[in-house]
């Protein structure tokens, strides 16, 4: 079973290596250098539990590295290759223990929602996006906080869920997976929502895991086929990321991380600020407001 697992992720992980260097060697694009060290530093974090979607949201508006409507695309494929990394490694480590049913099928199934977002986010306006991921990333400070305060499901031993709480945990993957396509992480609700159903938190790594990694394949190849990306970013978050995901499982493994996510709490509620007050100043623009926006090279 976790051979039949492996097999098709690492194929996409190979898919989407060639999708990209495909884009690379067609717009003759470069590493952007903050890019690189953003990727290792959010991916690195996100290996160890503190997760990479808010952080690296955050930093985007910060720096204005990418405009408001094209965050959600850039980033889901830039964290495509080091989040299969992770993918691989969690599944390899502690797949086997998984009920292979609720595995599966959520996998299978934040894969079909995040292909039936991703044209859904190029269509929506530049307000609703940058509402969404404002919304998304007061969430997200709302799950460190309570995090740190200790107040999060603990979670049981189990590592199955009987089949009413089966299908309810599949269908709710699907919708994760729509929202991964406007920058909402999968990683903070599907470990509460399993954690509550009863589920070892530890077992619930594989599970988001690999998903969110078949979702960044298949979301991030359609986001660089639509060119809704800006690829110079895609690419650097790639090359620094992939690194920094081995170093954090292989050699640091743990660390004390209560005071970094205080941190990234007041980081990722100044960017939601600004997010959420752009799309109440931008609500009134007309319709074909940012329009695509062609691939950067």
């Amino acid at each position: 079973m976790l051979i039949a697992l492996l097999v098709p992720l690492g194929l996409a992980t190979l898919g989407l290596t060639v999708i990209l260097l495909r884009g690379v060697i067609a717009h003759g694009s470069r590493p952007n250098p903050e890019a690189i060290v953003l990727g290792a530093v959010t991916n690195f974090f996100d290996t160890l539990g503190i997760g990479s979607f808010a952080p690296t949201t955050a930093w985007f508006k910060f720096r204005r590295l990418v405009p408001d409507r094209l965050i959600p695309a850039t980033m889901l494929a830039g964290h495509g290759l080091p989040t299969m990394a992770e993918a691989i490694i969690f599944l390899a480590l502690l797949g086997v223990r998984v009920d292979p049913v609720l595995l599966v099928g959520c996998m299978i199934a934040i894969l079909m929602g995040g292909l039936l977002g991703a044209p859904l986010v190029a269509k929506t306006r530049v307000w609703i996006v940058q509402l969404v991921v404002g919304l998304a990333l007061l969430v997200a400070a709302a799950a460190y906080t309570a995090s740190n305060l200790h107040m999060m499901p603990v979670g049981g031993t189990a590592a199955s869920l009987p089949l009413t709480l089966t299908v309810i945990a599949i269908v709710a993957n699907f919708i994760f997976g729509i929202l991964l396509n406007f920058g909402v992480g999968n990683y903070a609700p599907t470990l509460v929502m399993l954690s509550l159903m009863g589920m070892d938190p530890r077992l619930c790594f594989p599970i988001m895991a690999g998903g969110a990694a078949l979702t960044v394949a298949g979301a991030g190849a359609r986001h660089i086929a639509m060119a809704e990306i800006d690829l110079r970013i895609v690419i650097g978050m790639a090359i620094g990321g992939v690194p920094a995901v081995l170093v954090a499982a292989f050699i640091v493994k743990s660390m004390p991380l209560e005071t970094l996510r205080w941190l990234v709490i007041l980081v990722v509620i100044y960017a939601a600020t600004i997010m959420l007050r752009s799309a109440w100043l931008g609500r009134r623009e007309p319709r074909g407001e940012g329009a695509t926006i062609p691939l950067q090279a």
